[in-house]
């Protein structure tokens, strides 16, 4: 590991600034805003590279337990100060910023107060995966950018390192693990490890540049030696840490709550992910009435498509219908370029705010698809030195064609990689809104669900396939809120929730047991798309009620991505003021 010097932010940037003698409440907030930045690309310094800024050390993370104690420290004296500044004095836009600034300092107090630091996410969501994207992220266009990569690289030995100090401490004071979620992760990693050197994410980068021959071909060599000796080794070091220290006294039970402080761990990780105070029994009930809701709506369908009163009929036919599962991953990777080209065509008419980067698809490696999700977004960098990514699943039956409309509304324009690059525009938000949109995923998916509905105003569910698609899609959203609250607030079994989930949906089996998988390995985390989608879809009708004949959706759009991430109360607020200032009633006045 590398040395405490190095690992320290220095301490103008920890400490709390003292009172400087500014009146103006607006002021002090722009002025704490920047010091908390600064403080979080000091302390994040993977999520400093990618909005632009070059951390001072040459570490990707800052994540071993004596990191997370001193952000909490820190976090309570910047609480004490941020709540010397009158809230009574600022503007709507600033009143949200001290609020999320509130619940962020708020939530790294909790983090450790509730040991969290010590279980940290490690399937899907763990060191590897995080430090894979950023590799998959990164465009050198220099050879010192080159130099300064191979640098940062060789320390993801650093990052799992941390990864490990944290999990051999909460292993002392006794927090278990699933045995199942540590399997599917000792796969996950050396499925990773096993990727050849010349493919591995983190070489990607230099290949990128190789090209140019000279040194950065011998750049590439070099990449490729740290990768091999260092990297490599690092992954199976901690996938063997893994099965020698955690395996052997992993828990049968698969309940979060099962473990040491497991309720009050479970309702961290639902206010982490939801931003808000729901208990697991109300997310439970909200999740059967969507199911229910969604339902009625397929029924119907299934009626209109000859399939009256015979919903699973339908789904049925859907599900055993060969044409809807492409040839290769080669040809669903080309579907989904087509689409979005179609799609990127009726942007125009929905949005007047158009992000300056652009987007492209590729295919998730085959070595890691079959844990994978069958898409997600890897946005573009904050300087735009590269465009964002749709990752598509190389394995076809994952993503069959009735789901390609929605999946790609979802991830690529106007979901989460176009709301991600606009984000990044609005310079009018202080840094740490524009570049820390991760922490706020209920909002995230929540329009990306919102653009998947967007979808019927474009026109694109021109059958009664895909219709059923976009309504599939949803129910699968909804139905992760009875899931997920069923495995770890109610005692649910494995095969209890692939059971439910194929009641409701036409996925192949395969799919929904590594979606089950998902939900056991990140508690809480798949409850802010459908909670995030019904808030969005409840300010869209308001606005429409409100605004009657003269209701204008493009403007509403751009208000929607005009806010930024946030917490979805700071959402419901922010959205409410735009839609009272535009009653006929209050234009007219």
């Amino acid at each position: 590991m590398s040395d405490i010097a190095s690992r320290e932010p220095t301490a103008e940037i920890v400490k709390p600034a003292a009172d400087n003698g500014v009146t103006s409440a607006g002021s002090d907030l722009d002025q704490f805003a920047e010091r908390y930045w600064d403080f979080r690309c000091e302390e994040f310094p993977m999520d400093a590279l990618i909005a632009g800024v070059i951390p001072r050390s040459e570490l990707l993370t800052r994540d071993a337990p004596a990191d997370h104690e001193r952000r909490a420290a820190w976090a309570a004296q910047a609480l004490a100060e941020l709540d010397r500044i009158p809230s009574d004095a600022l503007s709507l836009n600033e009143t949200a910023t001290l609020q999320l600034l509130r619940g962020e300092l708020a939530a790294m107090i909790d983090l450790v107060a509730h040991h969290v630091h010590l279980r940290p996410g490690i399937y899907l969501l763990g060191p590897e995966s995080q430090l894979s994207d950023w590799a998959s992220m990164t465009t050198l266009a220099t050879a010192d950018e080159a130099r300064r990569y191979i640098t940062r690289v060789a320390r993801v030995k650093d990052s799992l390192e941390d990864a490990r100090l944290c999990l051999e401490e909460g292993y002392k004071q006794g927090f278990r693990y699933p045995r199942h979620v540590i399997e599917r992760t000792i796969d996950f990693v050396r499925n990773q490890a096993s990727v050849p050197v010349a493919d591995n994410p983190f070489v990607g980068p230099l290949k990128g540049i190789a090209a140019r021959g000279g040194v950065f071909g011998t750049l590439l060599e070099e990449g490729e030696a740290v990768v091999s000796n260092i990297v490599v080794p690092a992954f199976a070091a901690y996938s063997q840490f893994m099965e020698d220290r955690l395996l052997p006294t992993a828990r049968d039970t698969l309940a979060c709550i099962d473990d040491i402080e497991g309720e009050q761990h479970y309702r961290f990780l639902i206010r982490r992910y939801t931003t808000t105070d729901m208990s697991p029994d109300e997310i439970h009930e909200i999740g059967l009435a969507e199911v229910a809701r969604l339902s009625r709506e397929m029924e119907l369908l299934a009626a209109e498509a000859g399939f009256e009163g015979d919903l699973d009929g339908f789904r049925h036919r859907i599900r055993t219908d060969n044409t809807q599962i492409l040839e290769s991953g080669e040809a669903l990777r080309e579907a989904i370029e087509i689409l979005s080209k179609r799609i990127d065509a009726r942007i125009p008419e929905f949005f007047g705010r158009i992000p300056r980067v652009t987007y492209g698809v590729k295919s998730i490696p085959e070595g890691i698809a079959a844990a994978a999700p069958p898409a997600y977004a890897q946005p573009s960098p904050a300087d735009n030195s590269s465009a964002g990514i749709h990752w598509v699943t190389s394995i076809p039956s994952k993503l069959p064609r009735y789901m390609h409309v929605p999946m790609a509304l979802h991830e690529g324009w106007p979901g989460h990689l176009m709301h991600l690059a606009l984000i990044q525009e609005l310079t009018d938000l202080p840094a740490f809104r524009r570049h820390g949109a991760m922490n706020y995923s209920a909002c995230l998916e929540g329009w990306a669900l919102y653009c998947e509905a967007l979808g019927e105003d474009m026109g694109l569910y021109d059958s009664p396939d895909k219709r059923y698609g976009r309504l599939e899609v949803e129910m699968w959203r909804a139905a992760r809120l009875v899931v997920d609250t069923g495995l770890h607030g109610k005692g649910w079994s494995r095969a209890q929730a692939i059971d439910y989930f194929g009641k409701y949906v036409a996925m192949p089996i395969d799919f929904i047991g590594s979606e089950v998988d998902r939900y056991i390995g990140v508690p809480g985390q798949a409850l802010g798309y459908q909670i995030g989608n019904l808030k969005f879809r409840e300010l869209r009708a308001r606005a429409e009620r409100e605004h009657g004949d003269g209701f204008d959706l493009r403007a509403f759009n751009d208000a929607l991505s005009s806010v930024g991430a946030v917490s979805l109360t700071v959402l419901d607020t922010a959205i409410g003021a735009w839609i009272e200032a535009r009653r006929p009633d209050a234009v007219a006045g």
